[in-house]
């Protein structure tokens, strides 16, 4: 018997974690070792960052230690990547370690970077400039909306991709809510900040979630590209000089990819993979893939992405690494629930080539889910998620939605 092969995973996200806790059943440990490397052993259920600042979620429920997701038989060593040798095939650690490797998978994720805009780090950071895409800024932004008694509250794109891109209209929906249910919607002023030209990157689904900003009288400033931040004025100025003031500013900063993938020679200008969209293997290389948001796929940095992206890879994984070409293709599905506050929600449900149509998901007619539109359901849906994150996504049990998208029970544009 021969040494074992290495599959080392970077990034114990979750697209990491799916990865290796699927692929630890299906290959033979006498043939194949699995090591996954993240820099901590934290696992935040990220979709309920939304919600913390709102105080649905507790920080109790968003957060667990990792190492106990990471099945038997998979090591998880816990530092930082400092760069990827994919001559040697080796991945370098902080700490000087070296870990060899026969495949690669990247799947650091994506994280927001505010030091790429001018003047977002001042001294109002996570106080009257905020945001909701770290655990940190999030609690700090319900410490905020606690004492919030009305004003200009302004939720602000820097610039896309960013991760789960329908985030922002949900917390502009929820904050919505929120307010009318404390009697200040009507001492605030809501505005939706986008680079966009219009509320959403799809143009069907763009003029659906456009109309109910419009019916909850919430002004959307569209083109706007943010140039700094002026915290003493308290003012976003963007590269055309427009201005838009904020007495709460919540932002969404650039998100980037990591920076060892830059270091690395593997990334393109926001430190994302370039990948082949179908297969996820990095260009130029047959040992590397990415996946999860740390690739440059052309569709949502979103969990349903990794979600139906892994399990794809990990039958195209067993294809490849026993010599035989890789038979499956990942069709750029993505599944997301918009909250739109009042205890509703829509549904998209889209891929590379199909934007989000009306209809029933997942069964024509009977549904429960609503597509493009609010209901109860698609709200208790994404409630219901969290719970399937913990104890079936991760773990790779099967959920039994099909990682191809159906046009069952979608109307023709």
């Amino acid at each position: 018997m021969g040494t074992p092969r290495k599959l080392v995973v970077l990034g114990a996200g979750t697209a990491g974690t799916m990865i290796v806790n699927t692929l630890r059943k299906r290959l033979p440990r006498e043939e194949w070792s699995i090591t996954v490397v993240d820099r901590d052993d934290v696992h935040d259920y990220q979709p309920g960052y939304l919600f913390l600042p709102f105080g649905t979620y507790t920080p109790q429920q968003v957060r667990r230690l990792r190492s106990p997701l990471v099945h038997d038989g998979v090591g998880l060593v816990l530092a930082e990547v400092e760069r990827v040798d994919t001559t040697a095939r080796e991945v370098l650690l902080r700490d000087g370690r070296r870990l060899g490797y026969d495949q690669l998978v990247i799947a650091s994720g994506t994280t927001p970077r505010p030091e790429q805009t001018e003047g977002t780090l001042g001294p109002q950071w996570h106080r009257e400039v905020g945001e909701f895409y770290t655990f940190e800024g999030a609690l700090a932004l319900r410490d905020r909306l606690e004492r919030f008694t009305g004003g200009r509250l302004v939720v602000h794109i820097t610039e896309l991709p960013i991760k789960c891109p329908v985030a922002p209209l949900e917390f502009t929906f929820l904050a919505d809510d929120w307010l009318r249910q404390r009697g200040l919607r009507e001492r605030t002023e809501l505005v939706f900040v986008t680079p966009l030209d219009g509320a959403f990157t799809k143009p069907v689904a763009s003029r659906t979630l456009g109309r109910l900003l419009e019916e909850r009288d919430i002004h959307v400033e569209a083109d706007f590209m943010v140039e700094r931040i002026d915290q003493d004025r308290k003012v976003l100025v963007s590269y055309d000089e427009r201005e838009i003031g904020y007495d709460q500013l919540v932002t969404v900063p650039v998100n980037m990819g990591a920076d060892f993938v830059a270091a690395s020679g593997l990334g393109d200008e926001l430190n994302y993979v370039p990948v082949d969209k179908h297969t996820f293997l990095a260009t130029g290389h047959d040992d590397v893939f990415a996946l999860g948001d740390a690739s440059n796929i052309p569709t949502s940095k979103a969990g349903s992405v990794a979600h139906f992206s892994v399990e794809v890879f990990c039958d195209n994984f067993v294809e490849h690494v026993a010599g035989r070409p890789m038979t499956h293709r990942f069709d750029g599905h993505a599944n997301c629930f918009v909250e739109s506050g009042h205890g509703k929600a829509l549904l998209l449900d889209f891929n590379y080539d199909t934007e989000p149509l009306t209809g029933t998901f997942p069964l024509p007619r009977v549904g429960p889910m609503t597509l493009l539109g609010e209901s109860r359901a698609n709200h208790l849906g994404k409630l219901a998620f969290r719970h399937l994150y913990w104890n079936a996504l991760l773990p790779g049990r099967p959920l039994g939605l099909p990682a191809e998208m159906s046009m069952a029970g979608k109307n023709p544009a």
